[in-house]
């Protein structure tokens, strides 16, 4: 087979070149793209998302096995073909990041997980046909709470795409029903809201849970309301937004200042 010869097509700028610094959420960052190829970008503006295809050069390449270790260091291993890690044999990345604006040949991003000087392969606009609402996907939990809401809230802003106070309510929700039954992707996980359309909304997007095929979310409005309802095998949990005035401080009340939560056992018909 003869040798695949790949030219960048730019770089990225970034307010890091460690790896080891880069969250999981990715940074902020500037792509510029190299003059002999600005032509190509000619209508990239009409899109909001793009993927980014770059090369991962401080990436090892003799690894094929590794930890999610910035998850979670204490789950098992998985070969890297199973994961987006970072080491692989060809370090081709894929990152999904929101395009902000362009200014000739420079595209300001953020969510781009890739360092200062990583040589950009490939710009794709995304689009629908992209997505898949409810995959199935291993449970790659989370080391610790702080990090496990903070996967869900990225989820529910990419899904809703406003960072409002019922988003908020359900990220919080959604980490304690986590808590009490586990992946929330679940297909055996169902879910009842009752509340805003925000409220509905961020909880589908979250738990990726649709109407039919199968049946795993029902929706109530009730803009006086705020409460989500999951049920899993014989596990029924329910959590009731307390009625508090004004803006909910949500960093410093704990759960049980925020909500009623009433866990039960049903008994299996």
């Amino acid at each position: 087979m003869e040798d695949i010869v790949l030219k960048p097509v730019g770089q990225v700028v970034s307010q890091t070149d460690n790896p080891d610094e880069m969250p999981l959420g990715g940074l902020t960052a500037v792509i510029e793209v190299y003059p002999q190829y600005a032509a190509a970008l000619k209508g990239l503006e009409e899109n909001s998302h793009i993927w980014v295809l770059a090369w991962f050069h401080k990436a090892p390449r003799d690894i094929l096995r590794v930890n999610p270790v910035k998850v979670n260091p204490d789950l098992p291993e998985y070969g890297v073909f199973a994961l987006r890690a970072f080491a692989r044999p060809n370090p081709v990345a894929m990152s999904l990041a929101k395009l902000e604006k362009i200014e000739e040949n420079l595209l300001y991003v953020s969510g781009l997980d890739a360092v200062g000087g990583t040589p950009v392969l490939d710009i794709k606009p995304y689009y629908e046909n992209d997505i898949v609402f409810s995959p199935d996907t291993p449970y790659i939990r989370g080391k610790d709470r702080e990090m496990r809401q903070g996967l869900i809230k990225k989820q529910a802003i990419v899904y809703h795409q406003e960072e409002c106070q019922d988003l908020h309510i359900a990220v919080r929700m959604a980490v304690i029903a986590e808590d009490h039954l586990g992946k929330l992707n679940s297909p055996d996980l169902n879910v009842q809201v009752k509340g805003s359309l925000c409220l509905g909304d961020c909880i589908q997007g979250i738990s990726k849970a649709r109407l039919a095929n199968p049946p795993r979310f029902s929706f109530c409005f009730s803009p006086d309301c705020a409460e989500t309802k999951w049920t899993k095998d014989t596990a029924e949990l329910i959590i009731t937004l307390r009625e508090i005035p004004g803006n909910l401080d949500f960093e410093s009340l704990s759960d049980g200042e925020l909500f009623i939560i009433e866990s039960s056992s049903r008994q299996k018909i």
